[in-house]
């Protein structure tokens, strides 16, 4: 609610956080940073440590974090880099070395950058951006190659191979998710309105509507492929979590799957080994206003199944949203012989070994690989 609703960032916690220290500190500090925020943020918490009646002098440093979900103690114990941002005087120099000192005890000093407050805040969100960014271009091109006949992994390969591009999230998909990647997009396209930058602004916010697009893309081809219609159809979803190695759900590019299949009254079968039931309805809830209350009969239209075999049989199509190792090494004859016929398999992720499914007998489409009944000359 309020200006910038659904794309600026709230930082209401950052400033009672910096009251907080300012009433209770009786020694001057160095406060840091951590959460990822928009550029300038650190001004606001200065002015409100400035503001203390004890005549206490704060330092503020700006140490985002780099860490991922599943990795992150591997993350910090073996980080990239550490980004330390001050404000450029003498003290400013001092309190980021004194930050410097303490990761040099484990990460190698020309791994610690210092860069100016701003720097180092804004640095956190293009990051993200980028990252996003190489998603969305890599799936709009899987959309290409799937009228053309062309390849994604193919192309993925001999376009990473280039140094200057590198091979590190080029992988075509159902799309990102999590918490991090869209807020952070959100976040650089407010800034850009912000500062009159329209054109930056629609830039960005173009990998948001790419992202979007390719969820909504796949579940369309799910449908035009079983005949134009999943009405009463039961369809497995493998996978929730919006990646694998964790239990989050937070923008999950399955939910939106999920969502869509039940608009078109399929009957969802969902299973992942992290996901909760409650925590999937409580993200459908907050992110597209889904509720039983809403769409009545929507907890008998999803049903969440205690393993990958019971969510797979007697199922029209089964369809892989989050890249679990355990699902590669699935009894396919098996769940094969337990579905309906025609059984059509749905890769979100790319990670089945597609010709095997087609020997067994399904039907496969998978994100950006090119149709064998559709094109003749592969």
């Amino acid at each position: 609610m309020g200006i910038g609703a659904g794309r600026a960032a709230n930082i209401k916690n950052c400033e009672l956080c910096a009251r907080k220290i300012a009433e209770v500190s009786e020694t001057g500090k160095i406060v840091v940073e951590k959460s990822t925020v928009p550029v300038r943020t650190a001004e606001a918490v200065r002015r409100v440590l400035a503001c203390n009646e004890k005549g206490l002098k704060f330092q503020v440093l700006s140490n985002p974090e780099f860490l991922a979900e599943g990795t992150a103690m591997d993350d910090l114990k073996a980080p990239d880099r550490v980004l330390i941002g001050g404000v450029q005087d003498a003290d400013g120099i001092k309190a980021a070395e004194t930050l410097v000192s303490v990761y040099a005890n484990w990460v190698p000093r020309e791994q610690i950058l210092t860069t100016n407050l701003w720097s180092s805040e804004l640095s956190k969100l293009v990051a993200n951006a980028f990252l996003a960014q190489r998603v969305s271009s890599i799936n709009s091109i899987s959309a290409l190659c799937e009228a053309t006949g062309a390849d994604v992994s193919e192309i993925s390969r001999a376009v990473g191979i280039d140094q200057r591009i590198g091979r590190r999230f080029l992988n075509a998909s159902i799309g990102f998710g999590g918490s991090c990647f869209q807020k952070d997009i959100l976040n650089l396209v407010y800034l850009c309105e912000t500062y009159g930058l329209h054109e930056c602004a629609d830039y960005w916010n173009q990998v948001i509507i790419m992202n979007d697009y390719q969820k909504k893309r796949f579940t369309e081809k799910m449908v035009s492929s079983m005949f134009n219609t999943v009405t009463g159809k039961k369809i497995a979803i493998l996978g929730y979590a919006f990646k694998k190695d964790t239990g989050d759900v937070r923008e999950t590019p399955s939910m939106f799957v999920v969502r869509d299949l039940v608009l078109e009254q399929a009957k969802v079968h969902v299973f992942d080994p992290q996901v909760k039931r409650e925590d999937m309805w409580i993200e459908m809830e907050y992110t597209c206003g889904m509720t039983k209350e809403t769409h009545p009969g929507l907890d008998d239209a999803v049903t969440t199944s205690p393993d990958a075999y019971t969510a797979c049989d007697g199922a029209h199509a089964f369809a892989v949203l989050t890249e679990w190792d355990e699902f590669k090494t699935l009894d396919f004859e098996r769940i094969y012989k337990s579905m309906a016929k025609p059984a059509f398999v749905f890769d979100g992720r790319n990670i089945l070994d597609h010709g095997k499914l087609r020997e067994i007998g399904f039907e496969v489409h998978a994100i950006g690989k090119p149709d064998p009944n559709k094109f003749s000359d592969l």
